[in-house]
């Protein structure tokens, strides 16, 4: 009987046990920590404020240390919360469950449930900071928010990540400000390090940017972040070689918008730390980069924002085919191919003009496809030559340069080459959203930082490049080798949570270029990665080659995910992810390395569903089709970089 009751009162005597440990606490030696569980208690989080009066955190799962015993607190120019501690009011454990729904990602409707406790520190002046902690099921969140109304900036993070001995890291460089192409970076755009031990100092000198992932025994973890918003700046981590902790690490002086700053400017809080712990297939699945993400802008009307796929004909011909002729080819393309968007690139507003813009918005719109401008934001920030450019420098300019796009019937706009993290960099990014949500454009950021939610927060955010993308593919050979590892990175990583623009998917020949990666790997690429735009690269002679059963199946590809569920794989070797819309299910894989893998894959979870599957002939570079119907475990072979999808129902 006493059984019984405890397993149909388990939720309420979890509860009760939180409420225990949130009001005893425990106090050793002077030290005063507080336990904090997620709510199915395999994640523990440990907050304490030692002898010294310095605020740290530690991190267990399933008892075993993920986390040590790491730093909290931040300094500003007028106050300091990293010593000299006190602690003051702490709340009570509150369980909450939020539900909320996307309109891109792995997942329309999201139920977010955590554990919430809030403590507040007090320094030697008497001010206040306070330290809000979320526990869920596959992660760990804090954000400090801030009490004090000098006017201070916030000068420095004392936050840190300390993992066991042993944790190795899979992380991309941050690049240094100003560098690269005409001043360009960063644009979050290097191969990532792969199994490097902890705390290795980045080879570029400037840190590492999120998300970071990390592999301890038959642990993982993601450390990013998330709610972002103006009055704070985009951090990174900074390896401590000594003591081998990963540091948040603030932007450089230069990462700023023309004469403004680089630091958080007087933030009410900061950015929420997310620390997504547990296996592979929560990395995949988990939705923490969105559910700290600030809730969405009230729209005026959301019936403008429609994801979808795009054809681009600057990914394989550059800048000679933006032209009148060659953009209503693409135009009949995105038609025949039943895609939503064409997106027209650089120097249009010279090379086809503003009258034939208009004249291409109305065929377009009579073909049922949108078109999408591209925009140069630069200010003083770098030196690219390509044009429109600063044309939305401030909000005047922006109102009058959307005004006119809405009033031709363009659908949205993807504005290039921004200036690095800063504050007043950060600032812009969300300027640039609020002005065109009131003119109904849809927005793609390139040459620009993380997304860190945003896409939740404005809707009609579509997607961010914030990678090394296609285009780097058809710039050199050496990016064309490392195209098939670097992919099988990306879903554990940069596209965890956030949209990516990396514009997949090329058939045909690559100028001047040695493709490395099979046409299924190609073909598996746009529903492997997620944005709410996916702009195609291949053109319409290429996709022209291929057979009839390829266009259609491209044809019908969503970028709006009802489920997502992991299958198999490891950072750069394999990646193979399902993802369900409506009733039928997309799953689709890719071989990350140069040799031929056998696999038995786990899909019991669509046993009877039937469809068919695409993957590449053995003795030639082309598709082949069969029929499936899935029991439990299914074989497949991939092809050395090779790839497949299915589609299921």
């Amino acid at each position: 009987m006493l059984n019984q009751f405890f397993k149909s009162n388990r939720i309420y005597v979890h509860v009760v046990l939180l409420i225990c440990m949130a009001s005893l606490g425990s106090c050793t030696s002077g030290t005063s920590s507080f336990k904090l569980l997620s709510p199915d208690g395999v994640l523990e989080l440990e907050f304490a404020v030692d002898q010294a009066g310095k605020a740290t955190f530690q991190v267990k799962r399933n008892q075993s240390i993920v986390l040590e015993i790491s730093d909290l607190g931040v300094k500003g120019s007028a106050y300091d919360f990293t010593k000299n501690l006190k602690l003051g009011k702490v709340s009570e454990i509150v369980t909450k469950s939020e539900e909320y729904a996307m309109v891109q990602g792995k997942s329309a409707k999201i139920t977010y449930t955590y554990n919430e406790q809030i403590f507040t520190l007090l320094n030697t002046a008497g001010e206040e900071l306070s330290i809000t902690f979320r526990v869920s099921d596959d992660g760990v969140a804090f954000q400090y928010l801030f009490s004090t109304d000098d006017d201070a900036l916030i000068t420095e993070e004392l936050t840190s990540f300390r993992f066991p001995e042993g944790t190795q890291m899979f992380a991309q460089p941050m690049s240094v400000a100003k560098t690269g192409w005409e001043q360009t970076n960063p644009s979050y755009e290097e191969h990532y390090e792969q199994n490097i031990p902890v705390g290795t100092a980045s080879p570029l000198g400037a840190g590492w940017v999120f998300p970071t992932l990390f592999e301890l025994d038959d642990t993982w973890v993601l450390l990013s972040e998330a709610g972002l918003g103006p009055d704070y700046c985009g951090a990174r981590l900074i390896a401590d070689t000594v003591s081998k902790a990963m540091k948040i690490g603030f932007p450089t002086a230069v990462e700023v918008y023309t004469n403004k700053g680089h630091l958080p400017v007087n933030p009410t809080q900061s950015p929420w730390r997310i620390i997504t712990i547990g296996n592979l297939e929560t990395i995949v699945e988990s939705t923490l980069g969105t559910d700290l993400a600030a809730p969405a802008i009230a729209l005026e009307s959301s019936a403008f924002v429609q994801p979808g796929l795009a054809s681009w004909s600057w990914a394989l011909l550059k800048d000679n085919s933006v032209n009148y002729d060659t953009t209503k080819w693409f135009i009949d393309y995105a038609s025949d191919m039943s895609w939503k968007y064409c997106l027209i690139d650089v120097n249009w507003d010279t090379t086809i003009g503003a009258e034939r813009i208009q004249e291409l918005a109305q065929y377009a719109a009579g073909k049922g496809v949108g078109l999408i401008l591209w925009y140069n934001s630069a200010g003083e920030w770098n030196t690219t030559p390509y044009h429109p450019k600063s044309e939305l420098l401030i909000h005047e300019q922006r109102e009058e340069e959307f005004a006119k796009l809405n009033a031709w019937g363009i659908k949205g706009v993807k504005i290039d080459f921004f200036g690095g993290d800063g504050q007043s960099v950060i600032a812009y990014y969300h300027d640039i959203l609020k002005d065109a949500a009131k003119h109904e454009l849809l927005v793609n950021f390139h040459g620009a930082t993380l997304p860190r939610g945003w896409q939740r927060t404005y809707p009609h955010l579509m997607t961010m490049e914030s990678i090394k993308g296609f285009e780097f593919i058809t710039f050199t050979q050496e990016t064309a080798n490392l195209a098939a590892n670097h992919s099988a990175m990306l879903p554990f990583t940069r596209n965890a949570f956030d949209p990516m623009d990396f514009t997949p998917m090329a058939f045909s020949k690559i100028p001047n270029i040695d493709r490395v990666t099979t046409n299924a790997f190609e073909l598996a690429l746009p529903t492997l990665f997620l944005s709410g735009i996916q702009h195609i690269a291949e053109t319409p002679a290429g996709m022209a080659e291929v057979p009839d059963y390829v266009r259609t199946y491209l044809r019908d590809i969503p970028t709006v995910w009802d489920e997502t569920q992991f299958i198999d794989g490891y950072p750069g070797k394999l990646a193979i992810v399902a993802r369900r819309s409506r009733d039928t299910w997309f799953v689709t894989g890719i071989n990350g390395e140069n040799e031929v893998k056998e696999l038995s894959l786990d899909m019991s979870f669509l046993n009877g569903k039937s469809g068919y599957l695409i993957t590449d002939c053995e003795s030639h570079p082309e598709f082949k089709k069969q029929s499936i119907t899935i029991q439990d475990a299914f074989p497949v072979r991939l092809k050395a970089n090779g790839g497949f999808i299915m589609k299921l129902k």
